[in-house]
């Protein structure tokens, strides 16, 4: 099961959600979208709390608001970190999310740890929370058949980009061998005016010759 929350309106139309345990967040860790992104508190049990993003969109591309919403939904989600103050969340895009088999359910590392950045949760505004808990869906989604059905898409338009690009490539072949074609016939044009214009001179007879041809 995955609790469907909605960001506040001013943030955005954006959608945050988190598994039930760590058995369903393994299913989000390994079926994730390029544009979600992943939050947890840090050095802490929690939930694994995601927003996605629109696409195309990055980290950089959040909101203050839209970050507080996650960075208080998450810490409202931690046993430990829910109980005390001045805590850190970190967050990353999905696609940084490192998965080995020697570690746990749940547990995950990253890539690469330039693109895990970290925010200040000084205590729990409930506010926050009872608004995004107003809006709370549960859903029992199947992960994988939407992630293949996001990657086909993602294939196919793909697919018809290259056939664009070959098809701009092939107008623009035969356009150049059109205009190749123009300038050697042009060429050719000039080089028969100017022999034909010395066949004419060579081939002339003098006014004197043609008055003595008259007479």
């Amino acid at each position: 099961m995955v609790f469907y929350f909605k960001a506040r309106p001013e943030a955005g139309d954006y959608t945050i959600f988190m598994g039930l345990d760590k058995h369903e967040n393994e299913d989000l860790i390994k079926y994730g979208f390029p544009e979600d992104i992943w939050f947890h508190v840090d050095k802490m049990s929690s939930a694994h709390v995601y927003v996605r993003l629109n696409k195309g969109q990055t980290m950089d591309d959040m909101s203050e608001g839209l970050l507080e919403d996650c960075a208080q939904l998450v810490k409202a989600n931690s046993i430990q970190g829910n109980k005390v103050n001045n805590i850190d969340v970190v967050y990353t895009p999905w696609y940084n999310l490192k998965k080995t088999p020697s570690m746990d359910v749940g547990q995950v590392g990253f890539h690469n740890s330039k693109l895990v950045r970290t925010i200040k949760v000084e205590k729990r505004i409930n506010e926050i929370v009872n608004r995004l808990n107003k809006t709370k869906v549960e859903r029992t989604p199947d992960l994988k058949a939407e992630r293949e059905a996001v990657s086909a898409a993602e294939k196919a338009e793909r697919k018809a980009q290259l056939r664009d690009k070959k098809r701009r490539e092939e107008m623009e072949r035969l356009e150049k061998e059109k205009q190749a074609e123009i300038r050697s016939y042009k060429g050719l044009m000039v080089q028969e005016k100017m022999t034909s214009n010395k066949q004419i001179a060579s081939g002339s007879k003098t006014l004197q010759e043609l008055e003595e041809d008259f007479m």
